[in-house]
């Protein structure tokens, strides 16, 4: 017998005794209608949205297409790119390191890690790095001798002090503050007996950092460390506070400024910002996937059909529906 309402084999259910003739069960799919309209208003308002910006002389479109794969641009995007990574695998080794210590028995390491992430937490990143910009203001030579006696060897700083470098510097240290925390959260997610274990064995704090916690606790740190990555790609646009110009958002400005075409050239930068940035987010889910293996929590998949899961609930409530007519327990 079949339910021609729901498209799918009906499972017949005892409406008595053992000897009653069987009830078809009818299953209803609870239906959202509401979210079919708000759907078709947002793609109308999209439609729209496209359309005139299709036809807006201010985006000037042909610009646009001319500068996307400029030399300049394309170069400046690669030193976003270089400043991104640099600065991030400096950051996210200090910041290991940082989360270790505060985790440390040792008050000393506590201490100083605390401090460290008070400095950079406390207090803008665009401040920073102009502080690092003025760094050979302040400290106008190196010497080198003992204290309080005439130097030795007096290095200039403006000759040391390159400008790419002091700005992988500002962001790899600021940077390090917030994956200490992401380090320390991950750390904390370890169930505190794979410690008792480790220390069972005869393993030491550090090794049992290294070969047993930090290990298990990758999961929980790559998510938030993949987002600090995508942050970190759009921090370098601060680099200019230093100053260094040949990152992607100073080279457009500077293109924008000599053909007096700021609009067209934001979306050239833009552009290369999103392509760059769906990169890394597919890197950052295999990354979750692959980490996430042997473990109850599945990675996100993305948006996709739910269709499967439905049925599933359908066959679920459909179970407890016979066994609680028949008496028993499906459970």
């Amino acid at each position: 017998m079949s339910d021609q309402s729901s498209g799918r084999a009906a499972t017949p259910v005892p409406a008595g005794g053992p000897g009653a003739a069987p009830v078809p069960t009818k299953i209803v799919r609870l239906r959202h209608p509401w979210r079919i309209v708000f759907a078709v208003l947002l793609l109308a308002a999209f439609a729209v949205f496209v359309i005139d910006a299709a036809q807006r002389e201010a985006f000037d479109w042909p610009t646009v297409g001319k500068y996307l794969f400029d030399q300049r641009i394309s170069q400046a995007a690669g030193y976003t790119l270089l400043l991104t990574a640099l600065s991030m695998i400096i950051g996210v080794v200090l910041g290991i390191i940082l989360a270790v210590m505060r985790q440390s028995p040792n008050p000393v390491l506590k201490s100083i890690a605390w401090v460290w992430l008070w400095i950079f937490r406390g207090t803008p990143v665009y401040v920073q790095l102009v502080f690092w910009g003025l760094l050979s203001t302040v400290y106008t030579t190196i010497d080198l001798g003992v204290p309080f006696m005439e130097a030795w060897v007096s290095f200039p700083t403006d000759v040391l002090f390159n400008a790419f470098w002091l700005a992988v510097i500002g962001l790899a240290l600021n940077e390090s503050a917030y994956m200490a925390e992401i380090v320390r959260a991950g750390l904390l997610s370890v169930d505190s007996g794979q410690h008792e274990a480790a220390t069972a064995l005869g393993m030491g704090w550090g090794t049992t950092m290294r070969r047993i916690v930090l290990p298990q606790a990758m999961r929980v740190i790559i998510p938030p460390t993949g987002n600090e990555v995508i942050s970190m790609l759009k921090t370098t646009s601060l680099v200019s506070a230093i100053p260094f110009t040949l990152e992607l958002y100073m080279r457009q400005r500077d293109i924008a400024a000599a053909i007096f075409a700021p609009v067209p050239l934001l979306i050239v930068a833009s552009i290369w910002y999103l392509a760059i940035t769906s990169v890394l987010m597919v890197g950052q889910y295999f990354l979750e996937k692959r980490f996430a293996r042997g473990v109850g929590a599945r990675p996100d998949t993305g948006p996709g059909a739910v269709t499967g899961a439905m049925d599933a609930v359908d066959a679920e409530i459909a179970a407890t529906a016979i066994a609680a007519k028949q008496g028993g327990d499906a459970r």
